[in-house]
This record gives C-alpha cells, sequence and structure tokens, in this order.
C-alpha cells in the first residue's frame, strides 16, 4: 500500500517533529559540555556544503544556491538566524526542554502578529486574541512573579522574537524569489562565519563521539528544513500547524530520558493553553476556507 496526499504530509510532519526535537536534545547536550560558536561553526559549515551538495546534484552547478535578489532581507534574515541561534543554545543551556516548548509553540501567533508591519497583511482580530491567550500561556511558568524570570526566559524570548522575524523575513525573501535553497545557505553561512571569529577563543578539544552528535545535529537541521516543505506542499497549514505540537510530547520524552527532566504542572498548563491559541488562529484560517464551499 502507497501513502499519498495528506496521509504522506501528516507522515512527514511528524518525522519532522520527531527530528526538530532530536535536534533540540542535542543542542542541550552539546550546551553542556562545549560554548556556542564550537557547535554552530561546525554544524553550519556541513549545512553549507549539504547545499552545495544537493544543489549540484539537482541543477549541475552550484550558482543559483548562491545568489539571491533580495540582498537587503537575505542579510536581515541571516542576522537574525545567527541571533536566534545563539540565544536558542544558551537557554538549552539552563531551561528544561517542556519550558523551552512553550515559547517555540509561540512562534506561529508572534509571526501572525509581525506579519503585519513586516508583509503588509491584514492581522486579523483572532491573532491578537491569540496572542493574548499565549502571553497568559507563558505567565504560567512564573508563579512567583517577576521574579520568577531567569536569564533563561530572557535568553529564550530573544530566541523567539528573532526567529519568528528570521521566519517572516523568509516569507518576504519568498514573495520575490523562488530560490529555496539560498534561503538555506545564507543564513548558515553568516552562522559560520560570526561563530568562526568566536571559536580560537572557546575551542576546546573534541571526542569522537561527540562530533557524531554535531553530524547527527547538522543532518537533521538540514534534512528538516526540506521535509517540512514536502509536507507543507501535501497538506493544508492548518492541518499541518497542530500536528506540529507533536514536537512537545518528544520533547518531555528526551528530557525526561536524557536529561531526567520532569516537566511541572504550571509548564504543562503553560504549554496547553499557548497550543489552544495556536489553534485558534487554526480554526480563524479555515473559516473562509469553509465559506468559500458553502
Amino acid at each position: 500500500m502507497t501513502l499519498a496526499g495528506p496521509a504522506a504530509g501528516a507522515i512527514l510532519i511528524v518525522i519532522y517533529t520527531l527530528m526538530m526535537a532530536g535536534g533540540d536534545g542535542i543542542t542541550k547536550f552539546i550546551a553542556g559540555r562545549y560554548e556556542a560558536p564550537q557547535l554552530f561553526a561546525i554544524s553550519a559549515l556541513i549545512v553549507l556544503a549539504l547545499s552545495l551538495a544537493v544543489e549540484k546534484w539537482r541543477k549541475g552547478e552550484i550558482r543559483t544556491a548562491v545568489t539571491t535578489t533580495c540582498r537587503w532581507a537575505m542579510a536581515l534574515r541571516s542576522l537574525l538566524t545567527v541571533l536566534a541561534s545563539v540565544a536558542f543554545f544558551q537557554a538549552f543551556r539552563v531551561l528544561p526542554m517542556a519550558e523551552i516548548f512553550l515559547f517555540l509553540a509561540m512562534v506561529p501567533v508572534i509571526a501572525a502578529v509581525m506579519s503585519g508591519p513586516g508583509l503588509g497583511e491584514t492581522v486579523r482580530p483572532a491573532a491578537w486574541t491569540a496572542l493574548l491567550i499565549g502571553v497568559g500561556g507563558m505567565l504560567c511558568l512564573f508563579p512567583g512573579g517577576v521574579s520568577s524570570i531567569t536569564a533563561g526566559h530572557l535568553w529564550a524570548a530573544i530566541a523567539v522574537l528573532s526567529g519568528t522575524a528570521s521566519l517572516v523575513s523568509a516569507r518576504y525573501i519568498s514573495r520575490r524569489e523562488k530560490n529555496s535553497l539560498a534561503q538555506v545557505f545564507f543564513p548558515n553561512a553568516a552562522l559560520f562565519v560570526a561563530m568562526a571569529c568566536f571559536l580560537p577563543l572557546v575551542w576546546v578539544p573534541m571526542q569522537a563521539s561527540d562530533l557524531g552528535w554535531i553530524l547527527l545535529y547538522s543532518f537533521l537541521a538540514f534534512a528538516g528544513r526540506w521535509i517540512i516543505v514536502l509536507a507543507f506542499g501535501l497538506l493544508p497549514a492548518y492541518v499541518a500547524t497542530p500536528l506540529m505540537n507533536l514536537q512537545f510530547v518528544w520533547m518531555v520524552a528526551i528530557g525526561f530520558v536524557a536529561f531526567g527532566e520532569v516537566p511541572e504542572a504550571g509548564t504543562v498548563i503553560g504549554v496547553l493553553l499557548v497550543i489552544c491559541s495556536s489553534l485558534w488562529l487554526v480554526r480563524d484560517e479555515m473559516l473562509p476556507a469553509k465559506a468559500a464551499t458553502t
């Protein structure tokens, strides 16, 4: 029996969430042993090599992978990617994986709000409602008020804001050019250059097993980007988005098995609220589609 269409798309989404959670687990593991430049200089270099190899295999040349017509937007996306990568690394160093997912789950909601000024789209009232629900979920992390906020939470907030802005800039670029591989190449080139500048200051000898983890991380990061593109080609976004919340399950499992983490009740409640805010956006997205078919 062959799977096609929505069934294949759903399976790809599940695979994607597993890969992303696995990459997050590797980041947390490496963050306990090395500094950010050591992980990202090596992994970005590997992703660059994979990007060029794939482009050479697909088109017989590498020129298109290193060409863009949106130079300023690509430069902004690259800068935001570097900031988000470093901020997430610092957050993974000190926060449990379940708490970080709470921040990650806010990405669709923040993106819906950012798309107004960034892309000239009309921000629907549902986006503001979802944002308020999501903020309520975030507050569940801090039962003791402002005094409960740590440096890790601030790093996670910076990571989510810069990462979401990077995604919005990616949408801006995609509307103007179809060279998707350039959006993998240039941000990773910027990440490699930035991290390579600091690498001599923080380099420590690596065990072969740790290098193997970084190789796996690089593969997951590269392959995950391709899989999500394929999945969104087979599934409507309003179906794919709820499925992506499976990442929370995998992150809790990895956190428990690999790091002995058990999420607190406040974290679980907060995650459920943030997921609800995302589903509220999905519901709002489905309404025009339903109206068009009736």
